[in-house]
């Protein structure tokens, strides 16, 4: 040993004025290819230079392509930004066009460093060009995709390299093409760059290889010199070195060959398996070993912790083969004396056992935040793991997501019940139980600990409630108990029982813990759950309570609607059916984006909006304007006050009107209505989509479509056809296949779409309403033109008397004729434009007074010596309301009056004077 100390410390010998001894080695090494160190130093050599000679490859190929790509992305760059530069359109389609573009085409070439710029017109005459003789002629450049609109991008062979060309239609302000520019770059004048650098990369690469080989001599002399040069003197003295610490060991080491043979045994697998001395050379079957140890040792077989009793000692066996990594075939076994860690194994298993099932617990209780599935949760884990049966009682507050409270009487309901048999004798979930004062479940209450029942058959008290339900059990084999209460915040939750049968084995005081921290961790969850549901209930209610409640009366849709709230929370959908003046409804669906009460109110604030600037009776643009800064100001009030606000909100505004016929919508970010006409095709109207309230930036923009009688429009909100992994446009062709497919009823074609895209459940707040159209019947609706004259108002007058004859209203003739005379008279004093009457006949009388004029009238109060003044304050009192609304001509002052009780509109048509516009 001192002697192995003294050569690994020995210092190199430089007697002979030359390098170190192990230096002068490792060079003679490297230079030898006879040598391992030498081959390898030749290997990562060769090695190197194929990396190198492959790098420079596929640099060559990558500069290559990149040149490409540059040179057309260059051409392309260029004929974009000479086409679209102000002016050039003008330029092509002006006089003297060669003139003006010629000298910018040879700034552009200078500029950007380009063979050439061309500029030609729409039959490809060329305005410009690189070779002033060509100008005039006509180009050999396919003009049919660029008048189509697209960009044509070419390559073709130069004089000394490739060229790549690119030509990009011209449009002028009406997005018409009026001719083309184009650009081309030589490969050569791209590559010149790459060329410059290519001496830096290939000089880097010279380098890199010559520090990857300079590295990998020094790699080949470290391994040599980490031998020291021992000779077989010293490897001998190493291995008696290490069979010393081989025997000297506590753990058991066998060698057998591939024949059975046992080659070593050390002083600890001699002690272990009591092994005779002569042992070593002979067959291990013939050792006298346990058959299990002897076949295991000669089977040449991977063995981990393999547990044999031999001699009273219980010893763990591994085993590994030798012969794998070319060595001599057999296996080595390892020896550990487990006898004392046996005894300890059980209770080792046992807390991992525990461990486990407080783990499963942690990832199988709470899973969702519903208060009888988490009971659930609680007794699935715990069987049979850990009980037979298992039954969660929880108090009746809790399951409806009410605080617990406080009762002098435990009254309980079983909430979940999990066993590994079915026809036992427990109460069932959904029993109403009463637990006694001294029953275990009380003291456990009362204690805020668990409650062990070694033998049920001996506990007086539990058997004392329910003596009858008492012996069912005892005889059904259940003989141990633990209850634990489910306690949060000093509020008692309920009850858990764990059930042991006499197969199992009694509970025992250890396991009191584990059933505690269970009911702990289960409490938790249950409280959250409860809280969850406390709150979904009332965030529920409040937003039931914000949406229509019932379809206002009206008679130019049939209207259908449906509302499916998100089964895990509430969202901010919304919808609305809002009657107007003149016949008309209005049909508004929106989304508040995000989820929660927030979502909610926000929803029924927006609504409310929807309310009070429909009764202004704004167009659809304006009305979405107003909601615009409506939804930015709730925005920024939320951020202000809550530190987040909402990110938008989508609606859908349409105004239908049943004399016209014509439905004049506008959207806010909201997903266009569709149309289901009367022979049942279906299309999305075209609508200018517009950006979500509250995001603001653009305008809004009307739409108007004219609607055949009969047809249904279907108002939608993206919960219906949009779903996670899915595009939006297959939801929207779904729902357009339903619609095509549907017949009948409003509410027929509601509930299929819902039964068919969503199958009674939403992940995300869903609003449908289905509205098929009508349409005023032509007999009742009259119109007539009134001329700028006083004396017009009698005529008037008579006239809608006369209609109003026709429809069995004369009772109702002098009020209408003082309605319409003073609002005609009014209009004729102080309006402008044309004037016209209207008088439909609805559920109610309207009577409406067209004019161009967009000052709206005021009621005024006359005083007593004032001669005028009346006017307006005669209508408001003979009418049931009235108002005005505005039109792009002008404006139209409006009344309503109700009908007489049980009055029948007439159904034939009067023939004079009825207007029915398309």
């Amino acid at each position: 040993m001192a002697r192995l100390r003294h050569r690994g410390s020995a210092r190199p010998d430089r007697s002979a004025g030359g390098p170190p001894a192990d230096e002068r080695v490792s060079l003679r090494s490297l230079r030898s290819l006879r040598s391992v160190v030498g081959q390898m130093f030749l290997v990562q050599l060769v090695v190197v230079v194929l990396i190198a000679v492959g790098a420079g490859l596929l640099l060559a190929f990558t500069v290559q392509h990149e040149n490409k790509q540059a040179a057309t992305q260059r051409a392309l760059a260029v004929a974009q930004g000479f086409a679209n530069a102000p002016g050039t359109a003008a330029a092509i389609t002006g006089p003297g066009a060669s003139e003006v573009l010629q000298p910018q085409a040879r700034a552009a070439m200078a500029g950007a460093d380009v063979d050439f710029v061309t500029v030609v017109d729409r039959d490809g005459v060329r305005l410009t060009s690189a070779i002033p003789s060509l100008i005039g002629r006509r180009s050999n450049q396919d003009m049919a995709p660029l008048l189509a609109g697209h960009t044509a991008v070419s390559q073709t062979m130069g004089s000394f390299s490739p060229q790549y060309r690119a030509f990009v239609p011209v449009r002028d302000t009406d997005g018409r093409v009026v001719g083309a520019v184009g650009a081309a770059v030589r490969m050569s004048s791209v590559s010149d760059a790459v060329a410059r650098q290519l001496p830096v990369l290939l000089g880097g690469a010279a380098v890199s290889i010559a520090v990857i080989t300079a590295g990998a001599a020094l790699v080949s002399r470290r391994l040599l010199r980490q031998t020291h040069g021992l000779g077989p003197a010293e490897i001998t003295r190493l291995y008696e070195h290490h069979d010393a610490v081989l025997h000297a060991a506590r753990e058991g080491v066998l060698i057998v060959d591939g024949d059975g043979v046992l080659l070593l045994a050390n002083d600890e697998a001699h002690r272990l398996l009591d092994l005779p001395p002569d042992a070593r050379g002979r067959p291990v079957r013939e050792l006298g070993l346990p058959p299990p140890v002897a076949e295991l040792l000669v089977s040449n077989r991977d063995a981990s912790d393999e547990v044999h009793l031999v001699g009273g000692r219980v010893l763990g066996v591994n085993q590994r083969r030798t012969g794998e990594d070319g060595g001599p075939p057999g296996s080595v076994a390892t020896l550990r004396d487990s006898t004392e860690l046996r005894a300890l194994s059980g209770r080792a298993e046992s807390a991992s056992n525990r461990l486990s099932l407080l783990y499963d617990a942690g990832l199988g209780i709470g899973t969702t935040l519903d208060v009888r599935r988490t009971a659930e949760e609680l007794a699935e884990v715990v069987v049979p793991q850990f009980a037979d049966f298992a039954t969660v009682d929880l108090v009746a507050p809790v399951l409806r997501g009410d605080e617990p409270g406080e009762s002098a009487e435990h009254r309980f309901r079983r909430a979940a019940l999990v066993g590994v048999g079915e026809s036992h004798p427990l109460f069932r979930p959904g029993a109403r139980l009463l637990l006694a004062e001294d029953s275990p479940q009380v003291r456990g209450l009362r204690s805020g600990r668990a409650v062990l029942v070694p033998d049920l058959r001996e506990a007086r008290s539990w058997q004392a409630q329910d003596p009858q339900r008492a012996l069912l059990v005892v005889n059904y084999g259940i003989r141990s108990m633990i209850s634990v209460p489910l306690c949060t915040r000093n509020a008692v939750l309920g009850v858990a029982n764990f059930w042991r049968t006499a197969d199992t084995g009694a509970f025992e005081q250890e396991d009191l813990a584990l059933a505690e921290e269970l009911a702990a961790r289960a409490a938790v969850c249950i409280d959250n759950a409860r809280r969850y549901t406390r709150e979904h209930g009332m965030a529920v209610a409040l937003q039931r309570s914000l949406l229509p409640s019932g379809l206002p009366e009206q008679n130019a849709l049939d209207v259908a609607y449906r509302y499916l709230p998100a089964q895990k929370s509430v969202g901010g959908d919304w919808f609305d059916v809002i009657p107007l003046p003149g016949a008309r409804v209005a049909l508004v669906v929106g989304d508040v984006v995000g989820q929660g009460v927030q979502a909610a109110v926000t929803m029924g604030r927006l609504r409310t909006a929807v309310h009070v600037f429909a009764a202004l009776d704004l167009p659809p643009d304006e009305l979405l304007t107003h909601m615009d800064e409506l939804a930015d100001r709730i925005d920024r009030e939320s951020t202000a006050e809550a530190g987040q606000g909402i990110i938008g909100a989508t609606c859908l505004y349409a105004v239908y009107d049943p004399v016209e016929r014509r439905c004049t919508m506008a959207r806010a970010g909201h997903l266009p209505p569709a149309l289901v006409a009367p022979d049942g095709s279906v299309r999305f109207l075209d609508l200018p989509a517009g950006p979500p309230l509250g995001v603001g930036g653009l305008p809004f923009e009307t739409a108007e479509v004219v609607v055949p009688e009969g047809s249904e429009l279907v108002l939608y909100t993206d919960g219906l056809v949009e779903e996670r992994g899915r595009d939006i446009d297959e939801g929207l062709a779904d729902l357009a296949g339903v619609l095509a497919r549907t017949r009948g009823e409003p509410e027929d074609v509601c509930t299929a779409v819902l039964d068919e895209l969503l199958g009674g459940r939403a992940t995300d707040d869903t609003a449908l309403l289905v509205a098929r159209t009508r349409a005023l019947p032509r007999d009742r609706v009259a119109r007539w033109d009134v001329p700028r004259d006083p004396a017009a108002v009698a005529e008037v007058r008579a006239r809608a008397a006369g209609r109003l004859a026709q429809w069995g209203l004369g009772s109702a003739g002098f009020t209408t004729e003082l309605i319409l005379s003073e609002m005609v008279t009014n209009a004729i004093r102080y309006a402008t434009g044309p004037i016209s009457v209207r008088l439909l006949l609805d559920q109610r009388l309207i009577c409406e007074v067209w004019d161009g004029s967009g000052t709206a009238p005021h009621l005024g109060h006359a005083t007593p010596t004032d001669e005028g003044g009346r006017g307006l304050f005669l209508v408001a009192q003979l009418s049931e309301r009235w108002g005005t609304r505005y039109t792009e001509n002008g404006k139209i002052i409006w009344s309503e009056q109700q009908l007489p009780s049980g009055y029948t509109p007439p159904r034939e048509d009067s023939g004079e004077n009825v207007a029915h516009p398309a």
